[in-house]
């Protein structure tokens, strides 16, 4: 970064975001240093942003654009790049512009260089050309984005039915929620010190300390006032956090302000109807935070933990504090199983809760908690049953 200003005002300029003086300032500036871009702290509208870059001279990016660049940059699977292409157009379509006219020139069935094939025919400018094809594009986007979201729901319903448990990781970027990850379920997840690193959701399978399963999933990254387009582009994504039994909201303890972080990521759980599902606040980088800082962070999240996934500490808490919250099965359960149906005993192992098994002469009695669909099946063998 070659230089930066800054401006306090009571609302943005209507015409050029900053003020006029500013803007002077800034070409000034530029002239100046050689600089090739400028980069606002703010979202533009698009006569802002083209204001802007003619009186300056050079590109113009917003906040919006350079977290969508961010994203392009790390979307690695083909929902992510999907995902993020949706959220560029839908953006770039409210900012076409062309230099010196040229796209809002009327394009002919003979335009020189075939300029005009595939348009609506003379009459259709180069700028209503350019937009219908970005709708089309939109459109292809969003029909390969329900695809795949319904590949995910079929997952999703599966785990369902099979009533195991989920626990989304949530947080600010670059709060560590990957290295989280890894330390908790040995996931093996690229972990990055970069915003945004993470954008493909991980889900991993992991158990708890008596043998239930429950899944474990890696989110993106948010950002204060997160742009509407990515929460939109990533609904899909981001239902995985409302969806979950638990959210696992992870917050950098030696960030400079936690508190705006948490805050920040809470206003989209709202967004996204994620405001409801029950909450573990896990504070990160216990190695490089101020003492005084997670005492203050424990006080005002009381439902907390306070880790270090690059050192391990705290991690067996996490652990035990994510076992204790997630949703116990409903039905109590007391069914004399015959040796053969060793599977029962597997499954209520697997996705129940056992309090005891006596081995006896007519087989396995065993006392616990299991899941509605569970209890059906252990009908015949129930020595006595009831709700809880």
């Amino acid at each position: 970064m070659l230089e930066a200003i800054y401006q306090r005002r009571q609302r943005p300029d209507p015409a050029t975001f900053i003020g006029r003086g500013k803007v002077d300032a800034l070409r000034e500036i530029v002239q100046h240093t050689g600089a090739d871009t400028v980069i606002c702290d703010g979202e533009l509208a698009p006569s802002q942003l083209r204001n802007l870059e003619d009186r300056v001279k050079v590109k113009v990016v917003d906040r919006t654009a350079l977290i969508l660049d961010i994203f392009a940059q790390h979307a690695k699977s083909r929902e992510g790049q999907a995902q993020v292409e949706l959220a560029q157009l839908s953006y770039m379509k409210q900012r076409l512009r062309g230099w010196g006219g040229n796209l809002s020139r009327q394009a002919g069935g003979r335009v020189a260089g075939g300029a005009g094939i595939g348009g609506r025919g003379p009459g259709e400018t180069k700028i209503e050309t350019d937009r219908r094809r970005i709708n089309t594009k939109i459109a292809k986007l969003r029909r390969e984005l329900a695809h795949m979201r319904t590949t995910r729901d079929t997952k999703r319903s599966e785990r369902r039915r099979h009533q195991v448990p989920s626990v989304a990781i949530a947080g600010y970027t670059n709060a560590g929620k990957s290295s989280l990850l890894n330390r908790l379920t040995d996931a093996g997840v690229l972990v990055e010190d970069a915003l945004f690193a993470t954008l493909d959701p991980t889900t991993r399978r992991t158990t708890t300390s008596d043998g239930r399963v429950y899944t474990m999933s890696d989110t993106v990254g948010f950002v204060r006032h997160l742009p509407h387009q990515l929460v939109e582009a990533f609904r899909s994504t981001l239902e995985e956090v409302a969806d979950s039994d638990l959210v696992l909201h992870v917050v950098d303890g030696s960030h400079p302000d936690p508190e705006g972080q948490l805050a920040a990521v809470r206003e989209v759980f709202a967004e996204i109807g994620a405001d409801k599902v029950p909450e573990l606040v896990v504070i990160n980088k216990a190695d490089a935070a101020d003492p005084m800082v997670l005492s203050r962070l424990r006080a005002r999240e009381p439902h907390s933990v306070v880790v270090s996934a690059k050192t391990g500490e705290g991690i067996a808490e996490a652990l035990a504090a994510v076992e204790a919250d997630l949703p116990h099965p409903g039905v109590a359960i007391e069914a004399l199983l015959p040796y053969e149906r060793g599977d029962l005993l597997n499954r209520i192992h697997v996705s129940g809760e056992v309090e005891s098994v006596e081995h006896t002469g007519d087989g396995s009695l065993v006392r616990g908690r299991v899941h509605e669909g569970l209890a059906g099946e252990l009908e015949p063998y129930l020595v006595t049953s009831g709700r809880s």
